[in-house]
């Protein structure tokens, strides 16, 4: 792997219901990132995809009177519908139910076997169909219920293939305390290092009585083998595998898996631990995010508070995706769990977006039309192209912590910056008493702002981003240019450059402009 190429990954998406803003969450702050690191020049590849066997699974397309593949099948557009609809640039949508990955599968798991690693034994427990997992009793809350699920697991008895996992307790301990950063936020990382205190072998396979939807166990057609190893082993089939060498030599080991903190301990204790067993390097990073709540409540199908990147797209009639991208980026801090309400979406779009940054642009633009007869003027402060640079260095800061929230802040205060600018100098004034170079500069500085802000908002609103960049009179589209970090602060905006004032860039959000619609 080359210190020019960044590989990320979401957490697979399990296929028993269509995707809400929960899913979204995880994969527009990947998307970020990626994007991010686009800018900063490197080779990104960016996986995401669908989790598509167990029982959950089997028992949803029984009951709807389809196969368990026509039922994923079915789901899977219904994700890729969402995802390209919220402007998500992966490089791959891998499917657990794709030709390579059954070979990956097999392949890691004739690996770990060959090391010893891989038993069979007789045994009893408790089983989650939610999490897909064998429970303890520590596990379970006071009412001995799964607490994610709220529902008490089903006594099990099957012979069953075991991963050794406690063999690698010590190892993976000394990973953890070796390499400072592995586990993100540091508080997951603590709850990682706690885990591992009590670490049991775990089961790797069911019989097929139990579950007949998943990939067979090599040389075992009893058994099916179980969803962890089907599941996680997708990261490493997703850069080639076992199947393009070039391909995952570039890109493994990956930069960062980006997961849910429900599946820690699944991506920090046994999938290092397996990767260890079949002798492939670990990944340099896990980052565990909180959830997004609506309305301070988990979202939950039997709550009945669901809602998906088109509910609040038909609600608000949304130009593009990026008030749903900004608000879910800037809710709480990446790591930390954030809640929902319509209404906190619909103030601080209108707020941030519409009000502050839109009209940042839309009254110095019909200021330059007026002024300067819709030309960039030309200013006499070189210094205006590297007028943010300290701003700038702390905003790229911020990304590469994942704190999305305090890069949107920064930004968003440069936005503040530029509208105290025209208040506190009033341009209008400026032009009465015939300050037409004290006009300028201002204007001048105010645009050259407005660029900055663009490409260092891209990550995060690229359709708005793109907007702000047309209406400066860029003839490619920002997506298009593709810029880089660097010329935030190392190039500016041309004197003489023709504007191309077009309105608001994001109506209200209810307002009679936002559309017809919402009037209701």
């Amino acid at each position: 792997m080359s210190e020019n190429t960044y590989y990320i990954t979401t957490a697979i998406d399990y296929v028993n219901a269509a995707p809400h803003l929960g899913h979204a969450y995880e994969k527009i702050a990947t998307d970020v990132m990626a994007r991010f690191q686009r800018l900063l020049g490197k080779e990104v590849f960016f996986l995401t995809g669908t989790d598509e066997h167990g029982t959950k699974v089997e028992k949803t397309a029984q009951s709807r009177g389809v196969t368990p593949k026509q039922h994923t099948d079915e789901l899977v557009e219904e994700f890729k519908k969402a995802w390209q609809y919220l402007n998500l640039t992966y490089d791959r949508f891998i499917r657990t139910t794709d030709k390579d990955h059954y070979e990956v599968v097999e392949h890691l798991w004739r690996k770990m076997a060959a090391k010893g690693d891989i038993e069979k034994r007789a045994y009893t427990g408790l089983y989650c169909s939610g999490c897909e997992k064998f429970v303890t009793e520590r596990d379970l809350n006071e009412a001995g219920e799964c607490p994610n699920h709220q529902r008490k697991p089903e006594e099990v008895q099957e012979e069953n293939y075991f991963f050794k996992l406690s063999k690698y307790k010590e190892a993976l301990q000394h990973h953890m305390k070796t390499h400072p950063g592995f586990v993100l936020p540091d508080f997951r990382a603590a709850e990682v290092l706690q885990m591992l205190e009590e670490l049991e072998d775990i089961s790797v396979s069911r019989h097929k009585s139990s579950v007949s939807w998943g990939i067979p166990v090599p040389d075992d057609e009893e058994q099916v083998i179980y969803v962890w190893i089907d599941a996680l082993s997708n990261y490493i089939t997703g850069v080639g595998y076992q199947h393009d060498d070039a391909l995952f030599s570039k890109f493994w080991p990956a930069d960062v898996h980006v997961i849910g903190k429900d599946i820690l301990r699944f991506h920090a204790i046994y999938w290092p631990a397996m990767l260890m067993s079949a002798e492939v390097p670990l990944p340099k990073q896990v980052f565990a995010h909180g959830f997004i709540n609506i309305n301070d409540s988990k979202i939950s199908k039997s709550v009945g508070n669901v809602v998906s990147p088109f509910t609040l797209q038909e609600r608000f009639d949304l130009p593009n995706p990026d008030p749903i991208r900004y608000y879910l980026m800037t809710v709480a801090t990446f790591g930390q769990d954030g809640s929902f309400t319509e209404e906190d979406f619909k103030l601080k779009v209108n707020a941030d977006l519409a009000n502050n940054l839109g009209n940042l642009l839309n009254r110095t633009l019909n200021m330059t039309n007026k002024y300067f007869e819709g030309q960039v003027p030309k200013s006499q402060y070189a210094k205006a192209a590297v007028l943010h640079t300290e701003g700038v260095a702390e905003v790229r800061e911020a990304y590469e912590a994942y704190d999305f929230q305090k890069a949107a802040e920064l930004i968003l205060q440069l936005v503040d910056w530029a509208n105290k600018e025209i208040n506190d100098k009033e341009p209008w004034t400026l032009f009465k008493e015939g300050k037409t170079q004290e006009l300028a500069d201002l204007m001048y500085t105010v645009l050259e702002t407005l660029r900055q802000v663009a490409i260092m908002l891209s990550p995060i609103t690229p359709a708005l981003s793109d907007e702000i960049w047309s209406q400066l009179g860029y003839q490619a589209t920002l997506s298009d240019l593709m810029p880089r970090w660097e010329d935030i602060s190392g190039t500016h905006i041309q004197p003489g450059q023709r504007i191309n004032l077009q309105g608001p860039i994001l109506p209200r959000l209810d307002s009679e402009l936002a559309g017809a619609t919402k009037k209701k």
